[in-house]
């Protein structure tokens, strides 16, 4: 299984998910044209990641904005991790929000809610 490495462009956020230490993080902007063609691929890989995670998972987000269509795939990736911590592996999510964007920390309060698996939300010093 391979590591998936996607650089950011203006629409579209830097993922880097790492097979071998567990590191997965989705950084910057997500307001793709396609969500599904974009997020689908990263789904697919975690259910295969999840077959064998890395002794421990770690999942950071440091989105500064999404659209809604990226929303459903967000949630659909910490469904994803959830599994993983429900089979008893180590899991840790990070949710990271710049200090004056109350809509992204309400987000990831939301996300918190709604997935079993602990969330981590943290202000970002500007």
């Amino acid at each position: 299984m391979d590591n998936i490495i996607i650089e950011s462009t203006p629409k579209t956020p830097k993922i880097s998910f790492h097979v071998a230490n567990g590191t997965l993080e989705i950084t910057g902007r997500s307001i793709p044209e396609n969500s599904y063609q974009f997020y689908e691929p990263l789904l697919e890989w975690l259910d295969k990641y999840d077959a064998q995670p890395a002794a421990s998972t770690v999942l950071t987000f440091k989105l500064d904005y999404f659209n809604t269509s990226s929303s459903m795939y967000i949630l659909g990736i910490l469904k994803k991790i959830e599994k993983i911590f429900l089979a008893g592996k180590q899991v840790s999510v990070s949710w990271f929000y710049d200090q004056d964007d109350e809509d992204m920390l309400q987000t990831g309060e939301d996300l918190k809610q709604i997935v079993k698996v602990p969330v981590n939300i943290i202000q970002l010093q500007s």
